[in-house]
């Protein structure tokens, strides 16, 4: 019984969260990551989250362990919620999403289409002692299970029937109609993978769309 109460206890602390602001800007986080379900599919990405999460689950161990041996201070208690994992998922944003210029502040200080998502992120780590850590945690985590480290993509992913079985049981509860006067795109199989190309497009176009009003507002800069 006591294995089990601590069991629920851990569980319920990496998936649970208490403070509202932590909640608010980790959906934040995870509606701008949403690009990456369609990029590298649902399973692939809800198996990224798994395998973060228990990746960071012994990070957290690790590093409170550390910082008590290098500065002899104990971390007692650590925020909860679904916090590695988001924060993981900053490492494929650097790494895969271009940077695109939007306009610059006071002439020097560059914002680029992924300057919102960094400042949600840096509000979501200041906003306790040892977010940090968590931060840190899921940094590694990410990385590690991005690369490949020790082939950890074919050791921790979710397997095929437990996918299925959320495509019948969450698909239809989350999913929306399909509109009516959509027309088909692009080249795709089916309706999910034409929809896929759709939104690749939006995202192309969009990106276009702001390196075109980064181009107008340099030449708008009065030369000095």
């Amino acid at each position: 019984y006591m294995h089990l109460n601590i069991f629920s206890k851990l569980l319920c602390g990496r998936l649970v969260f208490l403070d509202v602001k932590d909640a608010f800007c980790s959906c934040l986080l995870i509606y701008n990551f949403r690009i990456f379900e369609r990029r590298f599919g649902t399973r692939k990405f809800a198996s990224f989250l798994f395998g973060t999460w228990c990746l960071s689950v012994l990070m957290d161990f690790l590093l409170a362990q550390a910082f008590h041996f290098l500065f002899d201070y104990e971390v007692e208690e650590l925020p909860s919620g679904l916090l590695a994992p988001v924060f993981s998922l900053f490492v494929p944003f650097y790494l895969s999403i271009p940077r695109m210029p939007v306009t610059q502040v006071l002439g020097h200080i560059h914002i680029t289409n992924k300057s919102l998502v960094y400042v949600v992120g840096l509000q979501l780590l200041t906003s306790g002692p040892f977010m940090w850590l968590l931060g840190l945690s899921g940094l590694i985590s990410g990385g590690l299970y991005y690369t490949n480290f020790l082939r950890l993509q074919k050791i921790l992913f979710v397997p095929a029937w437990m996918a299925n079985i959320g495509r019948y049981v969450l698909e239809p509860v989350f999913s929306s109609s399909e509109p009516s006067s959509e027309t088909p795109l692009g080249m795709g199989a089916t309706l999910d993978i034409q929809r896929q190309q759709r939104m690749d497009m939006l995202d192309q176009q969009l990106l276009l769309a702001q390196y075109n009003e980064a181009r107008r507002n340099s030449r708008q800069q009065p030369q000095v």
